[in-house]
C-alpha cells in the first residue's frame, strides 16, 4: 500500500456514497447537541454525587454540634437537613435515574438510530471532514489514523 493510500481515513471515518453535505452538517449539529447533554448529564451526576458527600458530612457537623453542647442545634440538623429530599419526594439518584429515562436514552438512540440510517452508522463524519481538511500532512502527530505514522496498515 502507497504511503498516500494508508495516510487516508479508515472506512468508518469517510462518508458513504450519496451522503450529502447538508446530511453530514445535520448529523455534526445532532451529535454535538448529545455531546452537550453527556456534559449536563455528567454535571448532573456531580450534583448527585456532591450533595450525597454533603449529607454524609453533616454527620460530622451534627457529633461536632453535640461535643460542643449544642444537642438542639444538632437535633434540628439531624431531623430537618440529614436525609432530606432535595426536591420533593425525590433524592438526587430519582433525578438522574429520571434524567437518564426520559431524556437522555431516547436522545441517544434517536441519535445512534439517525446515524445508521443516514451515514451507514459512520459517526463523527463531520470532524473527521474537519481533520482531513486541517491537518498537515506529512508531518508527524497530523496522521489520518492511529499508527500511520509507523506505517501500519
Amino acid at each position: 500500500m502507497s504511503d498516500e493510500r494508508a495516510d487516508r481515513p479508515d472506512t468508518s471515518h469517510t462518508r458513504p456514497e450519496g451522503v450529502s453535505d447538508e446530511t453530514v452538517r445535520a448529523l455534526g449539529a445532532l451529535s454535538e447537541a448529545l455531546e452537550t447533554t453527556e456534559r449536563a448529564r455528567g454535571a448532573l451526576y456531580a450534583f448527585h454525587q456532591l450533595t450525597g458527600g454533603a449529607d454524609f458530612q453533616l454527620d460530622e457537623a451534627v457529633r461536632l454540634l453535640r461535643e460542643a453542647g449544642h444537642d438542639r442545634a444538632a437535633d434540628l440538623v439531624e431531623r430537618e437537613i440529614v436525609g432530606r429530599n432535595v426536591i420533593p419526594g425525590h433524592w438526587t439518584f430519582q433525578i438522574v435515574e429520571a434524567y437518564d429515562r426520559t431524556y437522555y436514552r431516547p436522545f441517544a438512540d434517536i441519535e445512534r438510530r439517525l446515524v445508521g440510517e443516514l451515514a451507514a452508522g459512520r459517526a463523527h463524519l463531520y470532524e473527521a471532514e474537519l481533520k482531513e481538511a486541517r491537518r498537515t500532512r506529512g508531518l508527524p502527530d497530523h496522521t489520518a489514523r492511529p499508527g500511520a505514522e509507523r506505517g501500519d496498515r
